[in-house]
């Protein structure tokens, strides 16, 4: 059993706690006290905790990044000392949205929000994945018709590896997992974001993930 620390208590977070609840962990859910009440209500399970960000961050193991991407670098940046010596698993997309409320332009254009966290938090192991799909799929990929790529980038190899474990944890099959690299590599998954509105326009709010086909 791992503890595990979620950062935003959303539809990204709500339903990574469950799953990986589910599975064994200990997990604590940080975000504000509605965002508790409002994730209980979605059915999140009684046993996960809930807790404000900084006790979240402190606590855990290992802490995920589900907050809204165009303010992740400032509120981690705030929890540097909390965050140091541990792996922060990086969820989030950062983006400027259009009218309709879908990401329009990144946010790091040359960069990436996973490099920014990384250069902020030197005393952190920043692992990005789980970015590039609708958010059920990343605890259900076995749903999709076909099967879908999970992609991780970081710079520590042990980092990766327990991350790794904890998407398996989530459904993922190892070959389904596609290891880009160190951190860097972040930039190019980060920018898979820039097709996704358009498929929403077209298709709706169906479940897919920016895949490999082989």
């Amino acid at each position: 059993m791992t503890s595990i620390g979620i950062l935003g208590a959303g539809r990204v977070g709500t339903n990574l706690a469950g799953k990986l609840s589910a599975a064994g962990h200990q997990v604590t859910l940080g975000g504000r006290a509605s965002e508790g009440t409002a994730a209980r209500a979605a059915g999140a399970a009684p046993r996960i905790a809930f807790a404000d960000q900084r006790t979240t961050a402190r606590s855990a193991d290992i802490v995920i990044n589900a907050t809204p991407g165009d303010s992740s670098l400032d509120r981690l940046t705030d929890l540097r000392t909390e965050l140091a010596g541990k792996i922060l698993i990086d969820v989030s997309n950062a983006t400027r949205d259009a009218d309709d409320g879908l990401p329009d332009e990144l946010c790091y254009p040359g960069s990436s929000l996973a490099e920014r966290l990384q250069a902020v938090l030197p005393d952190t192991h920043v692992v990005k994945t789980l970015n590039t799909m609708l958010f059920m799929v990343m605890t259900a990929p076995e749903t999709l018709a076909t099967p879908p790529t999970v992609y991780v980038s970081g710079d520590d190899d042990n980092a990766k590896k327990t991350v790794t474990g904890l998407l398996a944890d989530l459904g993922w099959q190892p070959s389904w997992i596609e290891d880009l690299g160190d951190i860097s590599t972040a930039r190019a998954t980060e920018a898979m974001i820039l097709i996704v509105p358009h498929i929403l326009r077209r298709h709706g709010f169906k479940p897919f993930a920016v895949s490999l086909s082989r």
